[in-house]
């Protein structure tokens, strides 16, 4: 996506962002119950505590109450479907963080953390990439399987008539910036997913039974 976006899709923006951060962060303190290698549960930490001050500034900006989060969603047990799992949804953020310094360069930090978060998960696969083959053939797998849930998650995080003139454009945008990512690290999903990401669906379902709705 080339031009920027009209000061218009300010308000949809913050409200997706809103939700997705208490996802996330209700994601975070649900991976840090599971058995994590050796510094990955200190950086979850430090994450989750920037996940909360992210909630607490759209709470504010949308003059919106503290949302209490009640349960934890469950999050895959092993290492490397969690890794792809996180690296996903921090790379999906980072794609709405571009987006929404357009209309709020104030925000950069937003942006910085989500650079920082992708950074280091992308460390992690690519070391679980870098172990054995069957450990490198388990991340790859959950990789694809992520991938195939990618485009209805893109789907509701881009609802909102503000956003629909740029939809299509901005779906493309991310799903391509999201495979270009992970082949970059070793996960290729190009020949799971084809061309077809590019395609609305008619009805964007709720994914991720029994995982993180982030």
């Amino acid at each position: 996506m080339n031009e920027s976006l009209p000061p218009t899709c300010e308000r949809a923006l913050l409200e997706q962002f809103l939700r997705a951060e208490s996802m996330a962060l209700s994601a975070v303190r649900s991976a840090q119950t599971r058995g994590v290698p050796p510094g990955v549960l200190q950086f979850l930490r430090r994450h989750e505590e920037e996940e909360a001050e992210h909630l607490r500034q759209f709470e504010t900006l949308l003059e919106r109450p503290p949302r209490t989060i009640i349960s934890l969603p469950r999050v895959p047990s092993q290492w490397w479907a969690l890794a792809v799992q996180l690296l996903g949804y921090e790379s999906l953020g980072l794609e709405f963080a571009k987006l929404l310094i357009q209309v709020r360069p104030d925000l950069i930090a937003i942006l910085e953390d989500e650079t920082a978060h992708v950074a280091f998960f992308e460390g992690e696969v690519k070391r679980l990439l870098a172990q054995d083959e069957m450990t490198a053939q388990r991340t790859r797998d959950a990789a694809q399987a992520w991938r195939r849930r990618l485009p209805s998650t893109v789907d509701r995080y881009l609802r909102g008539d503000s956003l629909a003139p740029l939809r299509q454009e901005l779906r493309a945008s991310m799903l391509d910036t999201i495979d270009a990512r992970f082949t970059a690290i070793g996960l290729s999903v190009a020949s799971a997913t084809g061309n077809a990401h590019h395609a609305m669906p008619t009805r964007a379902p709720r994914i991720l039974s029994g995982t993180s709705e982030v």
